[in-house]
């Protein structure tokens, strides 16, 4: 895939603040975040209203709810999705959900993949902050998912892990399979499973943790979450592969980890291309606070180690 244009430099800091460039016609529009054109900045458009959704539609949300696309045309819309938020309705979550605020943000979106699922290509975990990408037409569904499918989708991640990475790169080629005994989870299993390769590179040494980008090169539930556990570096704050008390951490670092409450996992960048333009098209999103404040403790009290 060709690279898109990226306005800006990437020094480390600064590629989880850079805008992309997207070349896409002017009249479309950007909310909650920035855009650029031609190597110029539009303004902010600013938030959706926090409204009820309407009555019609089977999937109904809580009345406070703000959607905020941080890209946006007639086929596609970019979400930077927050903790909390599960993606689509199940069992236990027939509420205040991704598809929920979609339904009322697109009313054109129930007719478009399924009553359940409108719109949706991909999805991330309920705690996993991060971009997604929804179709906002059938054509747009169709083509984005079987890009999906063939592995032509470029997704990058932020994740914390506990301890330090032996090595500054690596890569985790490992079958994964629902939990034999436990059917909430996920499973490395040797005999059986799909094919998961999960390739990292080491942004950061922190202290009794490592930063890391993270490239998905399949799709599979949970996969960053299993293989970094298998490897025994789980991600910080996960509640089903790790906990506040895995390892051997110094108190100082126990205290920093353990009011964490979700995975430290961040989609940070998506490549794909454009449905109806056929453009190479790139987002990307900084961290949360939650975690940009953890990696910032964690660092501050390496140095303070190495010091």
């Amino acid at each position: 895939m060709t690279s898109p244009p990226v306005f800006g430099s990437t020094p480390f800091w600064g590629r989880f603040f850079r805008t992309v460039l997207v070349p896409t016609p002017p009249s479309l529009s950007a909310r909650g975040g920035s855009r650029f054109f031609n190597g110029r900045q539009s303004p902010v458009i600013g938030f959706a209203q926090a409204t009820k959704f309407s009555p019609e539609f089977r999937c109904r949300s809580r009345p406070i709810f703000l959607l905020s696309p941080l890209y946006e045309d007639a086929d596609i819309a970019v979400i930077n999705k927050p903790a909390g938020m599960v993606v689509h309705p199940a069992p236990g979550h027939s509420s205040g959900t991704l598809v929920n605020a979609l339904l009322h943000h697109c009313p054109d979106l129930p007719g478009i993949g399924g009553e359940v699922r409108p719109g949706i290509v991909h999805r991330l975990d309920k705690d996993t902050t991060g971009l997604l990408v929804v179709a906002k037409t059938a054509d747009a569904q169709t083509d984005l998912s079987a890009q999906f499918k063939s592995r032509r989708v470029g997704k990058k991640y932020l994740v914390l892990v506990h301890d330090h990475m032996a090595t500054d790169s690596g890569s985790i080629d490992r079958p994964i399979a629902r939990h034999p005994s436990n059917r909430k989870k996920m499973a490395v299993t040797m005999g059986s499973g799909r094919h998961a390769l999960t390739r990292w590179r080491r942004l950061e040494h922190l202290a009794e943790a490592s930063l890391l980008e993270v490239d998905l090169l399949t799709g599979r539930t949970h996969q960053i979450r299993v293989h970094f556990s298998a490897i025994h570096h789980p991600v910080i704050g996960d509640p089903i592969y790790s906990s506040s008390n895995w390892g051997n951490h110094s108190p100082k670092v126990r205290r920093l980890i353990q009011p964490v409450r979700r995975q430290m996992l961040h989609a940070l960048e998506i490549r794909f291309k454009h449905p109806e333009s056929g453009a190479d098209i790139c987002f990307s999103a900084p961290p949360p606070p939650d975690m940009l404040e953890l990696i910032c403790a964690l660092r501050k009290a390496y140095t303070d180690v190495s010091s």
